[in-house]
């Protein structure tokens, strides 16, 4: 399995939301805030234009791994949290909020959210990806 993973673009009239489903980890955040907008059974599953921006921008932040993030049709993006916060599941992973940068095989990124693998066993290193005992 690649590192890599695409991020594909959902566009609305005031926000556009990317969704890179490589690093999802079903936490389901997004289809419990506003199930109108993130629905998997239709397609395409996200609809940015059914909720409002400030409040679709809201329910996104929620999603712990960042595999979901905005930007705001006026240019707007999400801020990152300050201080920034490390907090250790019971599993060992590393949810991560605030400004960040990460290294990853393909090169830094810059993050707000991530869920990092506590175990060394990701394939996705080094975000987790649950395959291996922190992920559990």
């Amino acid at each position: 399995m690649s590192g890599r993973s695409e991020k594909k673009a959902y566009e609305g009239q005031s926000i556009t939301v990317t969704f890179e489903a490589g690093r999802c980890l079903h936490a389901a955040e997004c289809v419990r805030g506003l199930p109108e907008v993130f629905d998997t059974a239709e397609r395409p599953w996200i609809q940015p234009d059914n909720a409002t921006a400030d409040r679709l921008a809201e329910v996104v932040r929620r999603c712990p791994s960042g595999a979901l993030q905005y930007q705001l049709a006026d240019g707007g993006a999400e801020s990152p949290d300050r201080p920034t916060r490390i907090t250790r599941g019971s599993a060992g992973q590393l949810t991560v909020r605030g400004e960040l940068r990460v290294d990853t095989p393909e090169g830094p990124r810059t993050e707000t959210r991530v869920v990092l693998c506590g175990c060394g066993q990701s394939r996705r290193q080094p975000y987790c990806d649950h395959s291996g005992p922190c992920g559990q």
